[in-house]
């Protein structure tokens, strides 16, 4: 009956009987411009399969954009690794291809094939071309920040505000800086679901289309080599991966999606490891956000190779690639050619690590610090005094006023917008500086929030803090003008505020909570960030789990 319904569909009796079947989970929209290049290069990918001998049979997933999709991307992400985990699981297929590319849909797919269980491969969408805008050549998405501040306050007029609208992006691909899109692209490569080289050809090039139809053709090879995903998903790949986004200055919300891979696989990497394995891995990329070269220039420096071959000695070179060959056999081939982008380890962009992973008393659970790219590192230790923002509408309302009790030493703090509170953790965690110290060129604050932050972003913003303000977390409980200190040094985030004190306020407390539809479903079981947000009942039931919250801040929850 397969057979047969494939015929009434134009295959042909000789390709019916071609053996292995490759799904091609396909996320190529309309609605997510940067996957929408995939409609193309899922032609090479069956191309590939057919020419190592496999059917290659393609379906839709959902497709989440992060631009476009509201209230946050991250709040789809764990509906699509269950949309990919079903159809790979009930369709009759051997294995397959996962195409993705925006920053979710890709840990989303890796999500959904560890539980799904069958030889998986993936082809990520390549980043858009580098811009240019009134005689700034090397135009990416990062320079959206700094100029919506300029609009703000009254700097960029309404024709140059239209200008940069249409330079920003110029083709399809994802985000062109290493942001949270190309930092998963370069984990999927390090953790054996991508080809090794594969994380940086752009959106639509003719190395991009190549890689396309050798993942179709290394597609047929992972099923004839019984490749399953979660052989590859240990504590050693894991710890590669994460060593890796150190060495990149990758992005703060690799962190929860590698938990999350860690999560389906029946494990927890936990904040102890998070903070060692921080500790001792350099910072190398000179690389946009966090540094002064684009995407092409780093690809031409030696990419994500030349990174991994500089730290070679702290990782774990058994673990296997998408080739089924071992990191340690692929290295051997690189050499490290000196050059001003990837820094050696003698000389690195900076001597911390380019992510700090926080706890204290304000984040018990954990919390994360991205370093890299940030102004003013006197912050990263810094005491000051709190201005709290409830939420998104209180922000917009208060942030500009000029009546606003706030100075440059302030530490803004913006809550009610963690997994459960927003729900989902919007990317709003980047505080914009009030515009009465904008004016007066303060460029830098200290900024808290239990939501997440665009891995295009920088400055001193401590994130995912946990538990978050919706479930009784701590920084519930922060009132303006508590003192709190940041050291990045020490990872430590704590308050000031007496025990007694604290516990007696009247904590923060978010909308209702929705009652139908899949809101009810996200916001009654997702879990906090340490957990990597995942839904509890997906994870793989020998994956630790603790009680989300404290006693102490357990009637919280239940009022």
């Amino acid at each position: 009956m397969h057979r047969a319904f494939l015929r009434g569909g134009g295959f042909s009796a000789e390709e019916v009987r071609s053996r292995p079947v490759i799904g091609i989970a396909n996320s190529a929209s309309d609605l997510n411009p940067c996957n929408m290049g995939l409609a193309l290069l899922v032609k090479e990918v069956k191309r590939g399969v057919k020419a190592a001998g496999g059917l290659p049979l393609e379906f839709p997933t959902i497709s989440i954009s992060e631009p476009f999709t509201r209230p946050t991307s991250l709040y789809l992400r764990n509906l699509m690794s269950m949309d990919v985990e079903e159809m790979i699981s009930v369709s009759p297929i051997d294995g397959v291809v996962l195409m993705g590319g925006c920053d979710k849909t890709v840990p989303a797919q890796i999500m959904g094939a560890i539980s799904a269980g069958k030889p998986s491969v993936m082809v990520t969408a390549g980043p858009r071309p580098v811009s240019c805008h009134r005689g700034n050549a090397s135009v990416t998405v990062d320079d959206a920040w700094p100029f919506c501040d300029r609009r703000r306050v009254g700097e960029v007029d309404d024709q140059e505000w239209l200008e940069f609208e249409g330079n920003l992006n110029v083709g399809v691909g994802t985000c062109n800086v290493m942001g949270t899109a190309s930092t998963m692209a370069a984990i999927a490569e390090v953790l054996g679901f991508a080809l090794p080289g594969s994380s940086l050809a752009e959106a639509g090039s003719a190395e991009r289309r190549r890689i396309a139809y050798e993942t179709g053709i290394e597609a047929v090879a992972a099923v004839q080599r019984g490749q399953a995903p979660r052989g590859l998903i240990s504590m050693d790949s894991l710890e590669n991966a994460f060593r890796a986004v150190m060495a990149l200055g990758g992005s703060t919300n690799s962190v929860i999606h590698l938990e999350a891979f860690a999560g389906r696989a029946g494990l927890q990497i936990g904040i102890e490891k998070l903070q060692t394995w921080s500790r001792d891995t350099p910072y190398l990329t000179n690389v946009l956000p966090g540094g002064e070269y684009t995407l092409p220039d780093f690809a031409e420096a030696g990419g994500l190779a030349g990174v991994l071959v500089r730290i070679r000695d702290l990782l774990k070179l058994d673990t296997h690639t998408a080739r089924g060959t071992k990191w340690r056999d692929e290295l051997s081939a690189v050499s490290a050619v000196e050059n001003t982008v990837i820094r050696e380890r003698t000389a690195p962009e900076a001597k911390r690590s380019s992510l700090v992973m926080l706890k204290g008393n304000l984040a018990p659970n954990g919390a994360v610090l991205k370093t890299a790219g940030a102004e003013d590192p006197r912050f990263f230790k810094h005491r000051g005094r709190v201005v709290v923002f409830d939420g998104l509408d209180d922000l917009n309302d208060r942030i500009d006023d000029p009546e606003l009790d706030v100075n440059a030493d302030s530490i803004l703090v913006l809550r009610g917008l963690g997994a459960v509170g927003a729900p989902g953790m919007p990317e709003v965690g980047h505080i914009p500086i009030p515009a009465k110290l904008h004016r007066q060129g303060v460029t830098e604050m200290v900024r808290l929030s239990d939501a997440r932050m665009s891995g295009t972003s920088t400055g001193v913003v401590v994130l995912h803090i946990s538990p978050e303000a919706a479930v009784g977390g701590p920084i519930a409980y922060l009132q303006d003008g508590d003192e709190v200190r940041l050291d990045a040094e020490t990872g430590c985030l704590e308050h000031f505020v007496d025990d007694q004190e604290f516990a007696s306020r009247k904590p923060f407390r978010p909308a209702d909570p929705p009652t139908r539809g899949f809101a009810k479903l996200h916001v009654s079981h997702v879990l906090q960030p340490e957990y990597g947000c995942d839904f509890d009942f997906l994870r793989e039931p020998s994956a630790p789990i603790a009680q989300q919250l404290t006693s102490q801040y357990q009637h919280k929850a239940e009022g």
